[in-house]
């Protein structure tokens, strides 16, 4: 039977939790309508104590009303009745995620959608300095075309942390009320980011998690609060992809350090997943391409002026000496294969030649001209990177020459040093690109795969993520994937693409039987070799013992030929062989280059 609230007849409690509750109800009082209008009323879940209580919870719900975004519920009207306080939104065409469930899962992609959705205008609520505090399944609304709003913002203002009262006057006071109260806006922004992971799991799997229907008090349970954890379940009512169980994973994450800190990073996440998946053009790869056009892949390296200087007194003929110069730069390096397998240049090629993965074909196809003005058309060091992230993609670069070498050094006679470098730098184009175009998100991909201190003495290390995990988690999509996004961007074609993905960590190296998978696998040998070393002194020999069992039958290599191949000096790239004539301009076409004369 309906129940009445002033002038409001209750039809439907929807949902409620220990701060709120959300009713659908009729409204007989809009002027010129002949039927009472659907509503949502939201009020708080116990009657205030008294007038100042309510003024409270409606100053908060009127706060956050002032902000308007599509993907924000528009406030129809703010009150009280029966001693209430009430928050008044349009319930026509509308349903709630509660509503909308029923205990059926919804389909991957349409709930990355809908969150991404939810999650652009909660973050534009959190940038304005507005919370929500009590996100529940009652208060995300969806229509029948899939549009997606935010109920309710700050209906939990009475949960809300007093702000001190008690401070002496006087501008350190007022600093220190000031630094407070952003505190604890700044910890109800991640309060709120995980409620949104934990109804991303509900409308993955189709049911509340853990079996609580109040997120908030579910919020109580996870650590550090509380010892339950929450992943996704592998038997799931409908496929959920890896990816997107790495996002959703990450946001309830058992350790604090690694969930998303802002809406606005779980928001990147879900965009690039979906559009890696296919989507609309919105997400993380269309705004890579977008840079691309417009700051280019990499800045000119350090020293570019010196280099342009001597580019400028060298002739065409000097193949392998203009190619050793080139090399110093990997912008330059990249520049030049972006430029030589580009679709006008590739089409004045005879017809059915393959792509060019060596400097020096690049420079016989371009000219000493063509390389000059690519040269110039760099941006200089470090474009618009900071310090810090300058130094950090500088060691990255750095870190890819040295694994360029070693890789030149474990590969079998016959194969070309060059190609054997270039695959092996371009093995690293996506970490290089995140770290210039998204740097930081990339410290966050790095930060994620860190191991954290034991959480109690004798325990062991909590582990990080893989690289790839973290790439899923931050980026929504493959770090491989970036690489293969801005080499296809350039012309490379798909046996290239093949190439420039190192061999999966997870699968042993299988028996090699081409010039192609040779060239792969050395190259990835050298990648996994400087990775390894890099590590701490305790860690580092178990890894390097690991790389070298890894290849030692592929690539005929053992413990001491890494170890050798690692303590080779800082030479320049792809030192010309005896073998190859010094006017050597062009490889066999068909052959990717990679076979010596």
């Amino acid at each position: 039977m309906a129940r009445t609230l002033g002038r409001f007849r209750l039809t439907q409690l929807v949902g409620r939790s220990r701060l709120s509750m959300v009713w659908r109800a009729l409204d007989p009082t809009p002027a010129g309508v002949a039927q009472p209008k659907t509503v949502f009323l939201l009020l708080p879940r116990e009657q205030p104590v008294d007038r100042a209580a309510a003024e409270l919870w409606q100053d908060g719900v009127r706060r956050g009303a002032r902000l308007k975004h599509p993907n924000l519920a528009e406030l129809l009207e703010l009150g009280e009745t029966d001693r209430w306080p009430y928050a008044l939104y349009d319930a026509t065409g509308w349903e709630t995620l509660a509503e909308r469930l029923k205990g059926q899962a919804m389909a991957a992609a349409d709930a990355a959608g809908l969150f991404s959705a939810a999650l652009s205008g909660l973050a534009f609520a959190h940038e304005g300095g507005v919370v929500h505090r009590d996100l529940q399944p009652s208060m995300l609304l969806i229509d029948e075309q899939g549009s997606v709003r935010v109920m309710g913002l700050e209906v939990a203002t009475l949960a809300a942390p007093a702000t001190p009262a008690s401070a002496s006057p006087g501008s350190r006071a007022r600093t220190s009320i000031d630094a407070l109260a952003l505190q604890a806006q700044r910890a109800a922004a991640r309060h709120d980011v995980l409620c949104m992971g934990l109804l991303l799991h509900q409308a993955l799997s189709g049911k509340p998690v853990l079996d609580e229907p109040d997120i908030c008090a579910l919020v109580a349970r996870l650590p550090p609060l509380g010892r339950e954890l929450v992943r996704l379940p592998w038997d799931m009512p409908l496929p959920v992809p890896e990816a997107l169980r790495v996002i959703a994973n990450r946001s309830t994450d058992r350790q604090e350090r690694q969930r998303y800190r802002s809406a606005r990073g779980l928001l990147r996440a879900l965009e690039g997943w979906l559009q890696a998946e296919g989507g609309d053009g919105a997400g993380l790869l269309p705004m890579l391409l977008d840079r691309l056009h417009s700051v280019g892949s990499l800045p000119a390296s350090p020293g570019s002026a010196a280099r342009s200087a001597r580019l400028a007194t060298m002739d065409r003929h000097r193949t392998f000496e203009l190619a050793q110069v080139v090399l110093q730069d990997l912008g330059l390096a990249f520049e030049l294969l972006r430029a030589v397998n580009s679709a006008q240049v590739r089409g004045t090629q005879v017809s059915g030649s393959g792509p060019v993965l060596t400097v020096r074909r690049a420079i016989a196809m371009l000219g000493i001209d063509g390389v000059r003005r690519a040269a110039t058309g760099l941006r200089d060091w470090p474009g618009p990177l900071s310090e810090a992230a300058a130094q950090a993609l500088r060691e990255m670069m750095d870190q890819a020459k040295r694994a360029a070498r070693v890789a030149q050094a474990l590969r079998p006679a016959g194969y070309d040093a060059e190609a054997v470098s270039m695959i092996c730098l371009l093995q690293n184009l996506g970490r290089l690109i995140a770290a210039y175009h998204f740097p930081d998100d990339w410290q966050q991909v790095k930060r994620l795969m860190r191991s954290a201190p034991p959480q109690q003495p004798g325990e062991p290390q909590e582990p990080g993520m893989s690289e790839q995990g973290a790439s899923f988690a931050v980026l929504g999509a493959d770090i491989e994937a970036i690489g293969t996004t801005v080499a296809r961007h350039w012309g490379l074609d798909d046996s290239v693409l093949h190439l420039i993905r190192r061999l999966p960590l997870a699968t042993a190296p299988r028996s090699i039987d081409n010039d192609a998978d040779m060239l792969r696998a050395v190259a990835s040998c050298g990648n996994e070799a400087v990775d390894a070393f890099s590590l701490g002194p305790a860690q580092r020999e178990a890894a390097l013992r690991r790389v070298a069992q890894r290849y030692a039958r592929p690539l005929h290599i053992d413990l001491r030929d890494l170890h050798d191949a690692l303590k080779l000096p800082a030479t320049p790239l792809a030192r010309p062989d005896e073998s190859v004539a010094p006017n050597a301009g062009a490889e066999p076409e068909h052959q990717l280059g990679i076979r010596e004369g």
